[in-house]
């Protein structure tokens, strides 16, 4: 009966209860135009066996291995089958949050591994054992740096991943954090370092800059971090594509860098399950959320692993957790993990240099909104078409194309966001490119 439709008596009981009369008073505070007045348009009910073929028949519409070019935060990258094979091993698909976490030493192994690489990867000293995803991961990260300067005030480059400014907006909007945006040069797609100093006052926790940015422009950090830093702010960097980090210099620089694994590990699979992740230097350590494993001997003189940190609010007091962060997503972290340990070092660099020779081949070839350097994705104009129409002529080629910038941008609205990975071919480059130029129907 749990699953059941309330019967009338039950509604009637339960509106006793909250002191109300009927459903509509319930339902006051939720604005007229946003109701649904009429039934959900749903068709009669069916069986486990005619359901069961509904569904197959949905997922016969996906359309498997179509070129694609749209970026924007989730990326399509060549995962080895590998990455699979190990991850779904029952020791590892079915391990949860390691409460009693000396007992799950392949669980902590796997994690430390995990740590150590993304160090590896940024630079940074200490990094946690991964976040929800990118977005809360630079939410968090302007927490943190709250937490360490005891100031209230972020400033935020407008060219970072707006739906990150918005999670970020969300997470601000209850805890007296003020958001202020900096503007990007409309020349270059670079954050406008001239109007930073401006904008950060001695009330500013942190500056939170994105390279590559949104765009897909390779922002000016040590410039960033300057301004920041003379204003006794702190600078977050944030990434969205994992894959630049292994060609980018790391900023030295940074304080903390927070961003998206997606691409070491999953599919873009309809924007999750993905793992975040923060790192940062080794003083700030205390004020990280998650968690932290670290390594130890046991009582044997054996390498061992433990929790070294842990102050997520499951473990202790609310009032002294940094977070209330709930998992490490510790499976995608691992696919990760398998990902980077698999690549090594020369191998993402190369993957790196394939996603840059590609992206450079398509956009020499088209007319670039900004001048500033860029790495796998950039902003090219539509050259007066608009940018769904130039979507649709592709998708009649069989292409997915790129993100229409307008409902971002405003000003943007006649340009595309396009990304090229080492997934994309030079015939379906070059039908981009024909497409782009051709101003018809194919």
């Amino acid at each position: 009966m749990r699953f059941l439709p309330k019967s009338d008596a039950e509604r009637r009981r339960m509106l006793e209860a909250l002191g109300l009369e009927s459903l509509e008073q319930l339902f006051a505070q939720i604005p007229p135009e946003l109701r649904l007045e009429e039934p959900l348009p749903l068709g009669p009910g069916l069986s486990e066996f005619e359901v069961l073929e509904f569904l197959q028949a949905c997922g016969r519409r996906n359309v498997v291995g179509r070129p694609c070019f749209l970026g924007a935060g989730a990326y399509f990258h060549y995962r080895p089958a590998v990455i699979e094979a190990l991850a779904s091993r029952g020791e590892f698909l079915t391990a949860y949050t390691p409460y009693q976490a000396e007992i799950s030493q392949g669980l902590l192994t796997a994690i430390f591994e995990f740590q150590t690489l993304i160090c590896q990867l940024t630079g940074m000293d200490v990094a946690n054992a991964s976040m929800y995803d990118g977005s809360t991961a630079m939410a968090e990260a302007a927490f943190m740096a709250r937490r360490i300067t005891g100031r209230e005030h972020v400033v935020v480059a407008a060219s970072v991943h707006p739906e990150y400014r918005e999670v970020l907006r969300t997470y601000a909007r209850n805890q007296a954090i003020r958001i202020r945006e900096a503007p990007y040069d409309p020349e270059t797609g670079r954050v406008d370092t001239g109007r930073l100093a401006a904008l950060l006052d001695a009330d500013t926790a942190a500056l939170v800059v994105q390279s590559p940015n949104f765009f897909g422009v390779i922002e000016p950090l040590p410039l960033a971090a300057e301004a920041a830093h003379s204003a006794g702010a702190l600078l977050i960097h944030v990434f969205t594509e994992a894959v630049a980090l292994a060609l980018l210099k790391p900023c030295e620089q940074a304080d903390i860098v927070a961003g998206e694994l997606q691409s070491f590990a999953l599919p873009p699979s309809y924007g999750g399950p993905y793992a975040g992740v923060i790192a940062t230097r080794e003083r700030f350590v205390r004020q990280l959320p998650g968690r932290l494993v670290g390594q130890t001997t046991d009582t044997r003189g054996q390498r061992a692993f433990c929790l070294t940190l842990a102050t997520r609010e499951q473990h202790i007091r609310r009032e002294k957790a940094t977070s209330n962060i709930c998992t490490n997503q510790a499976l995608v972290a691992l696919m990760a993990t398998i990902f980077m340990a698999l690549y090594g070092k020369q191998g993402l660099r190369e993957l790196a240099e394939q996603n840059l020779a590609k992206a450079h081949y398509v956009a020499g070839r088209l007319e670039r909104r900004f001048s500033g350097p860029f790495f796998n994705e950039f902003v090219a104009r539509c050259g007066g078409r608009p940018p769904e129409q130039i979507n649709r002529d592709l998708a009649a080629r069989g292409i997915i194309g790129g993100l229409p910038l307008g409902r971002f941008y405003p000003e943007l609205a006649d340009a595309m966001l396009l990304c090229a990975t080492e997934t994309s071919r030079r015939e379906d480059m070059d039908r981009l490119i024909e497409v782009f130029g051709a101003g018809e129907q194919p």
